[in-house]
């Protein structure tokens, strides 16, 4: 997983070693306060060399502006860094999508894939960004800090740091605990989105039949979902964040004690004692950083297994030997076909049918008895079990997806249209049809008069399915 996150910052090399380096400089920046205070303490102001004091103010101000810039570059560059590969993965589930069978959205709704698109690359976003940038920074100021407490005295800083320990095995307790939780969480935006999705699109014939309290009740019922994987996961974080928040104030503590008691013992001079509280605040920061950088983590983890489940599907299967289709007179025959939606839902067995080219043949039965679904399998959307389906007399296992579709004309049972124009709706069955095709195609469909009616003709803009379109039109 590490490895196919990591491909996605490829595009975004030279930008992304800016950042970092933009990072180090600014961690290296935040560790010069303490060692510029300790020497004023301990020389400058004692010994009156007010001309270097006056130099270490001007300094320390120079870098102040340069670390400004810095940051201004890693906010910036940094999450438009994140924004492009969010952007970049968006695109690959996308066209994912737009490979995978039928069979696929049966079992998933419209809803959870495009909570997948939306808040799920969002937080891998989010971590894109933030991830080696917190840690980076982090990391040198905890590594700088230890380093230099170990120049002011070695023993007062071991005391101090025993406390590190405690910290990292309360970090890994909650690290499984929180993760579960997120993940939970995720699943149930995902149902809201599903439940959204479902009532907006059905609002017209929720209200047609005055099933507002049901559609509130299932809404309802996901929004509760909801809440409880939130709390779950908001208890996690609480323990999480309360014991870290307790083990980073006994720091202080430690440091005030132990360190007071260096300093009346004459182990340490006053400036030393004042670096040293500075530096361990500083060795307190980044911890808490990386500490509020774990929740970061779970969400963009959790993020980008979703992204991975959708991404790792199986697409279509095409025969590698499939061949275009041309010329097609229309002859259909089915062969001892057999299909089933799943192993208890058989719904066509042994089915032999011969249509012959130019003649109409209407599949009159119950639902339920298997006619959408032989329209399904003439153009491939679905694999008959069992076998096989000719047009003109060539196996459709043999010919390419692209052609043999194209050579289908299909009026799904529920109308669908794009929001967009007129036009692009018609060009949507071939999209490098002429104007005049465009044309020819809505006089046989008896819809050109009306559409020359229009102030914008073909341009008109029909909105989403179609809604500013009475049912005839």
């Amino acid at each position: 997983m590490l490895k196919r996150f990591i491909a996605y910052y490829k595009p975004h090399r030279k930008v992304f070693a800016l950042d970092m380096l933009a990072s180090l400089i600014i961690s290296i920046i935040g560790m010069v306060y303490p060692i510029f205070s300790r020497g004023m303490l301990n020389d400058l102001i004692p010994n009156r060399k007010f001309q270097l004091l006056v130099i270490y103010g001007v300094t320390l101000m120079a870098l102040y502006i340069l670390r400004m810039l810095m940051r201004y570059y890693v906010q910036y560059y940094g999450h438009v860094m994140g924004v492009g590969m969010q952007a970049q993965m968006r695109s690959d589930m996308f066209n994912k999508l737009e490979t995978l069978p039928y069979a696929f959205f049966d079992d998933h709704e419209t809803g959870k894939i495009m909570s997948r698109m939306t808040n799920d690359l969002m937080d891998v976003s989010e971590l894109a960004h933030h991830g080696p940038e917190n840690i980076l920074i982090s990391g040198i100021m905890i590594i700088g800090s230890f380093i230099y407490l170990c120049t002011i005295s070695i023993p007062l800083t071991l005391i101090i740091f025993a406390c590190v320990p405690i910290l990292v095995a309360v970090s890994l307790i909650f690290r499984k605990k929180m993760r579960e939780a997120f993940t939970e969480s995720r699943k149930s935006i995902a149902v809201i989105n599903a439940a959204l999705e479902s009532s907006i699109s059905g609002i017209r014939v929720t209200k047609a039949f005055t099933n507002a309290d049901k559609e509130s009740e299932k809404f309802e019922d996901g929004n509760r979902q909801f809440v409880t994987a939130r709390k779950k996961a908001y208890h996690a974080m609480a323990q999480f964040h309360s014991s870290t928040s307790f083990i980073t104030d006994v720091f202080n503590v430690v440091v005030l004690i132990a360190g007071g008691i260096f300093l009346y013992n004459g182990k340490i001079t006053f400036g030393d004692y004042s670096a040293f509280i500075v530096s361990v605040n500083q060795f307190i920061g980044p911890v808490n950083t990386l500490i509020g950088f774990m929740e970061q983590y779970q969400n963009g983890v959790t993020g980008f297994e979703r992204f991975l489940e959708i991404m790792d599907q199986e697409p279509e299967k095409e025969n590698p030997n499939a061949r275009d289709i041309e010329n097609v007179q229309g002859a259909i025959m089915l062969d001892d076909v057999s299909f089933a939606y799943d192993e208890t839902k058989e719904v066509l067995r042994n089915v032999t049918l011969n249509i012959e080219k130019g003649k109409t043949l209407a599949l009159v039965g119950p639902s339920g008895g298997g006619k959408t679904t032989i329209c399904h399998l003439i153009p491939n959307f679905y694999k008959a079990e069992s076998g096989h389906i000719y047009i003109d007399g060539v196996d459709i296992n043999d010919i390419t997806f692209k052609s043999l579709r194209r050579s289908i004309g299909i009026v799904q049972q529920d109308v669908f249209l794009f929001n967009g124009s007129i036009r692009e709706n018609i060009l949507y069955g071939r999209l490098d049809a002429t104007e005049e095709e465009v044309i020819e195609a809505a006089k046989r469909a008896n819809i050109h008069d009306y559409v020359m009616t229009l102030e914008n003709g073909y341009d008109t803009q029909i909105g989403e399915r179609g809604v500013k379109l009475s049912g005839g039109q």
